[in-house]
């Protein structure tokens, strides 16, 4: 049966294209068909006899939700697992910001009708509805942080219809930005990182306080200071300060030329001092193997650090850890594995080499760091609120921590894991923070909704994309689907 413009069935609205894109009987209970009306491509969907119809992309990175998974009335995203509502279109899991566009279908004489608003052609993803502060409302949520966590808690509470003042205070030069990429291409302009436009934030009138930072807190008082000196109260606050890369601390570790990757500046930076120079990286971490990857093709060499036998081989295994490797040496990047640096040396004040453990002497004019992270949580010293041994601040499912009216929310925090009865864990994951800011918005209003997300991480490594799971703390073996030799695989981790 052919998709398309058919007889439209009776009672259609003016502003409304309707076309006839399937018999009743090409789809069963469970299955999706991707179906067009007027050019415009629609995920039909057919749940318990009845039939729904979504935009067919991901609002993400506008993957075909049609490669996807169906699970009851949602769809999951092929490609980093966002999901969204087949009924309403609502986004229910992270990443990814908006809501697909819904559409009306309607059921004659065993044929299938699906009708677009001539508006919302061409258009495949949605801003959820969402009100303004009301003048006179003196109520104030002040959220620490630029990251996904302070947005989708601000986005949250706006879609919810709190009318009060939402504060965002972030050290960042720019609104929130796509964070994940800046390992990954790390050449991107400033405006195609945006999560949402500055005036966005001026729209939903939410206070966007950029190249600020918190240096304490008083929750006695309600009030959080400044680097600037100025002091700002809050009735409700949110600490999503997220965490900072963790510097070399080796002699030479000052010179010109040693860098973390942490901001769009240092990317820029990392960018452009690699250029048909020699780089390091220092760390085979999945920042340090993203980094690694980038500039394989644009480094005039690319030497890589790491103390293990294999990259990710704690987290992954060895047969990944050795595949993603090989993936990198075929791209000319050169492998110091149990191995690690004692010294940078410098000329002028410029690095010129690298000493290893191993003795080895690699010249390099960059050294880059991808060590690890430490939690940004030093101005909670005088607060009372609680962190763990590792200065995670420690939250419950509700998002809330000891204090009452501070919640946390991302990579700053230590949480209870549902999959993990309730074990508490701290998980640096974009799509966690997402979740975890929608979850302190609504906590804040009192809606009593636990977090129950899983887990999920990708990384992408010269084109290749490895995408994990669940919460793993080693294992003893791994199954494995397909052949990890090939590059396309399966892997089970069981304890």
């Amino acid at each position: 049966m052919s998709q398309g413009q058919g007889q439209a069935p009776t009672g259609q609205d003016q502003d409304q294209v309707t076309g006839m894109v399937c018999l009743e009987s090409e789809l069963q209970d469970g299955q999706m068909k991707e179906v067009e009306v007027d050019e415009q491509k629609i995920l039909l969907v057919r749940t318990q006899g009845l039939y729904s119809a979504v935009g067919s992309k991901c609002s993400h990175y506008g993957a075909p939700l049609i490669k996807g998974a169906l699970v009851r009335d949602r769809v999951r995203c092929p490609f980093h697992g966002a999901c969204f509502n087949i009924k309403t279109g609502d986004i229910e899991e992270y990443p990814g910001l908006d809501c697909l566009p819904s559409y009306k279908v309607k059921v004659e004489d065993g044929k299938v009708y699906v009708s677009v608003n001539k508006k919302s052609l061409k258009v495949y993803k949605r801003v959820k509805d969402m009100s303004c502060r009301v003048s006179g409302v003196r109520h104030t949520i002040l959220l620490i942080g630029g990251g996904p966590a302070s947005l989708l808690c601000a986005e949250t509470l706006r879609q919810n219809r709190y009318e009060g003042r939402i504060v965002m205070v972030t050290r960042d030069t720019l609104p929130p930005i796509d964070k994940p990429k800046l390992s990954k291409a790390m050449h991107l302009e400033s405006a195609s990182l945006l999560l949402r436009p500055t005036d966005f934030f001026q729209q939903y009138d939410i206070e966007l306080w950029t190249q600020k930072e918190a240096v304490s807190v008083n929750p006695v008082e309600k009030t959080v200071k400044l680097n600037d000196g100025s002091l700002h109260y809050y009735d409700q606050l949110l600490i999503s300060t997220g965490c900072r890369a963790r510097p070399l601390s080796c002699p030479g570790s000052e010179l010109e030329g040693v860098r973390i990757l942490q901001s769009y500046e240092d990317a820029k930076e990392i960018h452009l001092s690699c250029v048909g120079k020699k780089a390091v990286v220092v760390g085979a971490s999945f920042i340090g193997m993203e980094v690694a990857s980038y500039l394989a093709d644009k480094a005039a060499s690319v030497a890589m650090v790491g103390n293990g036998s294999y990259p990710f081989e704690r987290s992954l295994g060895p047969e990944i850890g050795k595949m993603t490797m090989q993936m990198l040496e075929e791209s000319k990047v050169k492998f110091y594995m149990n191995d690690g640096v004692v010294e940078i040396r410098g000329e002028n004040g410029k690095v010129k080499e690298v000493v290893l453990k191993s003795g080895a002497v690699v010249e390099t004019d960059v050294v880059i760091a991808g060590i690890g992270v430490i939690p940004n949580s030093d101005f909670l010293k005088e607060s009372q609120v609680e962190v763990d041994s590792r200065k995670a601040v420690i939250i419950d499912k509700f998002m809330r921590t000891n204090i009452p009216n501070v919640f946390g929310a991302g990579d700053v925090t230590s949480f209870p894991l549902t999959i993990r009865k309730d074990q508490r864990v701290n998980i640096g994951h974009w799509q966690l923070a997402s979740a975890h800011g929608r979850v302190a918005a609504l906590n804040m209003l009192q809606k009593q909704i636990k977090i129950d997300s899983v887990p999920f991480f990708w990384t992408v490594l010269l084109g290749k994309s490895v995408r994990y799971t669940g919460y793993g703390e080693g294992y003893t073996e791994i199954i494995f689907k397909g052949k990890v030799e090939e590059r396309k695989f399966l892997a089970f981790y069981i304890k």
